[in-house]
């Protein structure tokens, strides 16, 4: 069984249609899940982290939102480019992404952990 270093989860909750807090389903988290996963096997890190699907995670009203595991850091992403961005940055290069962090959630104070630490000096 492999030993990942990062869990990701993304909520693919489906609400009833018309409720009021949203639903990240309806945002497409279910193809931002999707393709998450892809871009995880893509980068090569299939084995190191691993990409999950979660039910509500409470923040709805943000769209997709995204949680990753150790650090706790909360992210909402609208776009593959978004996926593609966290996954490069955050996890591969360390570094927290501003523009997606989740309102409310801030970053932890200790720096990140990057998975390929040559991989700090990596420009998005």
């Amino acid at each position: 069984m492999p030993d990942f270093s990062r869990h990701i989860f993304m909520c693919i909750n489906q609400r009833p249609k018309g409720d009021p807090r949203g639903c990240c389903a309806d945002s497409g988290s279910v193809k931002l899940q999707e393709f998450m996963k892809r871009e995880v096997d893509r980068l090569g890190l299939k084995g190191s982290v691993r990409a999950n699907k979660a039910g509500c995670l409470d923040h709805c009203e943000y769209g997709p939102s995204i949680v990753i595991y150790p650090e706790g850091v909360w992210y909402w992403a609208g776009t593959e480019a978004d996926i593609t961005e966290i996954l490069e940055q955050h996890v591969i290069a360390g570094r927290i992404v501003d523009r997606l962090l989740m309102p409310g959630h801030r970053p932890p104070k200790r720096d990140l952990n990057p998975l390929r630490p040559e991989a700090s000096s990596f420009k998005a």
